[in-house]
């Protein structure tokens, strides 16, 4: 039987505050192999947190009260308090999917199905426990550089005996997106993942009589559509296209085949709501 299908997500900007976990440590979570530079991360995070208020403005993309709240967070966070990842995580995304209605199955799912991108932590799973933190995967980090690149070679190995032989779900944007890189999917090279499948929206425009179709791309409510996929992949192992045939979006998004596309590294599955 081949492996269930994997879903990368990214993490959120918003987050919950608080946790009754005791404070992060290595060893505490999944893919211990990262926690060496996990551990690099965070104190050259806090290290930045003593900088000027531009410095951290611009390496934490907030300013005023969420910077405040934020650089806070960052200061202490290898003393804070943790909880689960999937708790911790409260952004649009994570709102659609709305881990604690999913079926007793679907949770479990969750748990072993999906994996979080970071750039504090490179990768999580829903169960890990983290403390309250705020960095981009964008950000360049003093004698660290940009974490996208300084992540993307241990992230790759550490998630090759996941992602090899799995057909992938990748709903990262760009930026998560450049801190891995697997074999080709179907290589058969150490973690290649059997196929990758990425997801766009779009929206038909109306059209007069006999003009072609056309299309605009949703950015807003990406994150939104996403979760609602998310749960349909975790409720019926969905992995290929045509296994969305019988998906009905609530946002009313449906699967187009004939819009869906083979790019050079995965598959661009295309969802699609008519025109009102």
């Amino acid at each position: 039987m081949p492996p269930a299908p994997l879903l990368l997500l990214p993490p959120s900007e918003g987050k919950a505050p608080g946790g009754d976990g005791p404070p992060w440590q290595p060893g505490s979570g999944a893919l211990a192999e990262l926690d060496e530079r996990r551990t690099t991360v965070a104190a050259a995070l806090v290290r930045a947190m003593k900088g000027s208020t531009a410095a951290r403005q611009k390496l934490l993309g907030v300013k005023g009260d969420a910077l405040a709240r934020a650089t806070e967070a960052n200061r202490t966070v290898l003393e804070s308090p943790t909880m689960a990842a999937i708790d911790r995580y409260t952004g649009v995304l994570y709102d659609a999917l709305d881990a604690a209605s999913l079926p007793a199955r679907d949770r479990r799912r969750l748990h072993r199905q999906v994996v979080i991108f970071s750039g504090l932590w490179g990768a999580t799973l829903p169960g890990d426990p983290l403390p309250d933190h705020k960095l981009k995967m964008s950000a360049t980090l003093p004698r660290l550089g940009k974490l996208s690149t300084w992540w993307r070679q241990p992230l790759t190995e550490a998630l090759a005996p996941l992602v090899g032989g799995a057909v992938v779900w990748n709903l990262l944007p760009n930026e998560h997106d450049a801190a891995w890189a697997p074999p080709a999917p179907g290589s058969g090279g150490t973690g290649a993942p059997a196929g990758v499948l990425s997801v766009r929206f779009l929206d038909e425009k109306p059209r007069a009589r006999g003009a072609e179709r056309s299309f605009t791309t949703v950015n807003h409510w990406n994150k939104l559509l996403k979760g609602a996929l998310v749960r349909h992949v975790l409720a019926t192992g969905a992995d290929e296209p045509d296994a969305l045939a019988g998906f009905s979006h609530p946002e009313g998004y449906v699967y187009d085949p004939t819009l869906t596309e083979e790019a050079v590294d995965r598959t661009v599955v295309a969802m699609v709501r008519p025109p009102h």
